[in-house]
């Protein structure tokens, strides 16, 4: 192919296994990462990515990344609440602050296509049972704000040759060379196999979520859409909205039939401030686009099993990399 993509944050836990599906599809990758989780991440396709560590608030360096690119796919951010909320300072400099010029640089160096990942999480708590893309934003947090901002700049420099599309994933589940065990299935499934005992907080809360591999092939086939059809869209990309109880339970029975000899899987329940519950509707994008998820929170639960059954996970509960508040502590962002 002709195109190069640049993906930022393209060694995190969806971009890691985003940029190997660009490569495979032959498209020439180029990735702007702090690299804070390592480049061994990207072991296996690292003598056919471009890799720039750079600071994605390093105006000079976003220039020099962004030229020559055909497309971008931004990921790079302080990923969800509780990591924005450790030092949110930060998290405004990196997620808001940072973006326009990003933006900025893209249009002007010739950039046809922008895709962003913005969250799902800025419709807040609705009542509705369909939660569309035409409903109103009332985000909870900073996290959420400044991505729903976000959505509003670029949307501002959307021009003709200049395709913007924002997708608002749900909570994304599942393996990953660049694992996270500090998203809802991932933490449950890490208990569940490594302690026997699975914590919940709340648990009526509604989550929707969208196994890896699923929003991944998204971000790929955002490239392949006609200009035409996406530009200036917003979409939905969910599949399974459930209650944080429904997920320990599909754990416990899913872990606990794979070591049926070993103690049975225990849920403990604890009270929690944390109110946010919300479902989505990703109607728009399956009739719109023909985007349908094949993998279910079962599949996610399943992977990881077996990654940690094959020692892909080693030191899970230990290990900081595994867990974006303690490597940013570590690293003193």
């Amino acid at each position: 192919m002709n195109r190069t993509v640049l993906v930022t944050g393209g060694a995190g836990y969806v971009g890691s296994v985003l940029v190997r599906k660009l490569v495979d599809k032959g498209y020439r990758v180029r990735v702007l990462d702090l690299f804070l989780f390592g480049r061994e991440v990207l072991a296996d396709v690292a003598d056919r990515v471009e890799m720039i560590q750079a600071d994605l608030r390093d105006a000079s360096q976003v220039e020099e990344a962004v030229r020559g690119a055909s497309d971008v796919i931004h990921l790079a951010c302080i990923s969800n609440d509780p990591s924005f909320e450790l030092n949110p300072t930060l998290g405004k400099s990196i997620n808001y602050d940072a973006f326009e010029p990003l933006v900025q640089a893209s249009r002007k160096n010739g950039v046809s296509r922008f895709v962003y990942a913005s969250s799902s999480s800025v419709y807040g708590v609705k009542q509705e049972e369909a939660v569309t893309e035409d409903l109103s934003l009332e985000p909870l947090t900073d996290y959420s704000k400044y991505k729903a901002a976000c959505e509003e700049v670029l949307l501002r420099y959307r021009a003709p040759g200049f395709t913007t599309v924002i997708l608002r994933p749900a909570t994304v589940c599942g393996y990953s060379p660049r694992l996270r065990l500090d998203l809802s299935v991932n933490i449950l499934t890490n208990h569940a196999v490594n302690n026997g005992v699975i914590t919940v907080f709340g648990g009526p809360q509604l989550r929707p979520h969208i196994h890896i591999e699923d929003v991944s092939d998204l971000y790929v086939q955002s490239l392949e859409w006609p200009a035409e059809v996406i530009d200036g869209q917003t979409y939905n990309a969910g599949y399974q909205n459930r209650s944080i109880d429904d997920v320990a339970f599909m754990v416990r029975d899913i872990v606990g039939h794979r070591n049926s000899k070993d103690q049975p899987i225990r849920i403990e329940r604890r009270e929690s401030d944390d109110k946010r519950s919300y479902r989505i509707s990703s109607d728009k994008i399956r009739r719109e686009l023909g985007f349908e998820p094949q993998h279910t929170i079962e599949d996610a639960i399943q992977d990881l099993c077996s990654a940690f059954t094959t020692g892909k996970i080693p030191n899970p509960m230990t290990d900081d990399r595994y867990y974006n508040i303690r490597t940013m502590k570590r690293c003193s962002l």
